[in-house]
């Protein structure tokens, strides 16, 4: 195997990655090498990293505070400000240790500053690991708005390592299952039922599960890099997922939710959109609504918040002359994009959603 990196954004796992991660470093003599990370990966994370990256070289460390209320341009401006106090230049590389917001942050930065230095993501998170680290997706949000400003660059390459996961709180290794639930409805039926029953103790089954959620998404964004077809469908549940985790970032009276929390509800309620309007099978909704609160508590909604959750939807990526696009299912695995959707019937999700 040739040490050098072919081809860009390609995944490897463990030991082989780790390998391959050393020997890039080695034959690209980078200038500087930074490492992003926040304060949680740092503490839980850097002695695991260094142990087993293995090289002799000076490696800058940058971290900023954790959580998505830190995942905006001012963290940019200061990690911006940092690289050019540390002498960064275009032969500088950043590797971005940590969960979604370091990777969506971590992957914007870089493309950005000097109109672009290379970049690694080594995921931290299972979020990260299914989802954030795999496709190049890079951004910040604009207030609470989600991933209103960012870019699309490919890492030079993405290395996952479950031994991370075990530093993890549950709540977070529970917010990664929401994605690799949503692969599983977009995909095919056999992975759906693999993943519902999906036991996390069991590592060997787990992480091939997690490989399996990575080539689904590998697939679907190599076919589409832009997201003008088929990537849309990354976003099912998504659309009201993204404006309820906006809403509760900003709104005093409501808990900060996690990324898969809030896509959680938002996969239910497309379900039952899909299901009224497409014809999704009504014993494969509430299969689909039974499994996700298995792992997700339900949140509560008022009729003013599910008024202030619509109002979020105008800011939605797919929304196309106006009109808010949804991705809708007729079956698992048979998707169909730019759906329109009424307010109604966004309604009625949430009635089904409260109400199960």
């Amino acid at each position: 195997m040739e040490n050098s990196l072919k081809e860009k954004g390609l995944v490897y796992y463990s030991s082989l990655g780790w390998k391959v991660l050393s020997n890039y470093l080695y034959e690209q003599k980078d200038s500087k090498i930074f490492i992003l990370t926040d304060e949680n990966t740092k503490r839980y994370c850097s002695e695991y990293f260094l142990e087993k990256l293995c090289i002799e070289f000076k490696l800058e460390v940058l971290t900023i505070s954790a959580g998505e209320a830190f995942k905006n341009i001012f963290t940019c401006m200061n990690v911006w400000n940092t690289l050019s106090e540390k002498g960064a230049d275009r032969n500088s590389i950043i590797i971005n240790l940590g969960g979604g917001v370091v990777i969506d942050l971590g992957g914007f930065v870089a493309s950005t500053f000097k109109r672009g230095l290379r970049f690694i993501n080594i995921p931290t998170s299972l979020l990260a690991m299914v989802d954030a680290s795999v496709g190049g997706k890079n951004g910040v949000d604009l207030g609470s708005i989600k991933n209103q400003i960012g870019v699309i660059t490919l890492p030079e390459m993405v290395l996952i390592d479950t031994e991370f996961l075990k530093t993890l709180p549950k709540a977070h290794l529970t917010s990664g299952l929401a994605e690799m639930l949503k692969h599983g409805l977009i995909h095919s039926k056999k992975y759906w039922e693999r993943i519902k029953g999906v036991n996390v103790l069991d590592e060997v089954e787990f992480e091939k599960l997690i490989r399996e959620s990575v080539d689904i998404k590998k697939e679907i964004v190599t076919k589409d890099p832009l997201e003008k077809n088929l990537r849309k469908t990354l976003n099912y549940g998504h659309t009201l997922g993204h404006a309820i985790e906006s809403y509760f970032l900003e709104s005093d009276q409501k808990p900060e939710l996690l990324h898969g929390e809030a896509v959680a509800i938002g996969i239910i309620l497309a379900t039952h959109i899909s299901t009224e309007s497409l014809g999704f099978p009504k014993k494969t909704l509430d299969d689909v609504t039974r499994t996700i609160l298995s792992y997700f508590p339900r949140q509560n909604f008022s009729k003013s918040d599910i008024e202030a959750v619509i109002k979020f939807l105008v800011f939605d990526k797919k929304n196309r002359n106006g009109k808010v696009l949804f991705v809708l299912l007729e079956d698992i695995g048979q998707y169909k994009i730019d759906c329109e959707v009424s307010n109604s019937l966004i309604y009625s999700a949430f009635e089904y959603y409260k109400n199960f």
